[in-house]
């Protein structure tokens, strides 16, 4: 079940409201999914060119974004698996650089995995225009929230990035995201994120922590390797 509406965790908010609402509408933008044929023929939806499904994916999503640590680490799983040296390249220019440091915004860990208060941010989206969100569920029980992008919205994605190259850098860190994601649900991306330890041991309502030196570590690791491989087919 979608969890939007539950109660604030502890701490306050380490981003703005405004930083919130560019990053998620960047991150909407660059991962949304095409609409069915039955939403494309909802008068309500004419505009729309795109669609989040749950935020329970959107919270997933962005806790990889806000912590280029632990999508570093996850580029060196996914490089463990298939040995692709682009996966490595990436990890390590995130690593090789102060990102992880400097780029970090961490995420209380909920009942469902890593969770952040959105709300606000979203509210500002669809005030704007930009995103129209839809209820799944009764009454009584919203089993999801799907948020669906709207073509203003994509036009505002673009002069973003347009007046303001810098945010840039997530349009480009939405593309590794996704490139992790596939087309993996929100349930999915959590059972994904809490096989890294120190994510599933962070207790209940706390902050997930940073595991820079631990992805560094690795991909030392994989580098050494790679380097003794080399020299052995010397």
């Amino acid at each position: 079940m979608d969890h939007e509406g539950a109660a604030r965790g502890p701490g306050d908010s380490v981003t703005s409201r405004e930083q919130d609402a560019v990053r998620l509408l960047l991150l909407i933008d660059g991962a949304c999914e095409p609409l069915t044929a039955a939403e494309k023929a909802m008068p309500a939806l004419e505009q729309a060119v795109g669609v989040m499904r749950t935020q329970v994916k959107l919270q997933k999503l962005d806790f990889w974004l806000r912590n280029p640590d632990y999508l570093a680490n996850e580029l060196l799983t996914a490089y463990e698996g298939d040995h692709e040296e682009a996966l490595l390249d990436i990890a390590g220019r995130i690593l090789d650089s102060e990102e992880p440091e400097v780029r970090r915004y961490p995420m209380l860990r909920h009942h469902f995995g890593a969770y952040e208060w959105l709300d606000d941010a979203l509210s500002v989206l669809r005030s704007a225009g930009l995103l129209i969100r839809k209820r799944r569920g009764t009454v009584n029980r919203v089993r999801q929230h799907d948020y669906f992008l709207l073509e203003h919205g994509r036009h505002v994605a673009r002069e973003i990035i347009r007046q303001e190259p810098a945010f840039d850098y997530y349009v480009q860190r939405v593309e590794q995201v996704m490139r992790l994601a596939g087309e993996k649900s929100g349930t999915e991306l959590k059972k994904q994120q809490y096989l890294t330890r120190e994510y599933a041991e962070t207790p209940r309502g706390s902050r997930i922590g940073a595991i820079s030196e631990q992805a560094r570590r690795r991909l030392a690791a994989f580098r050494q390797e790679l380097q003794e491989q080399g020299s052995g087919a010397a």
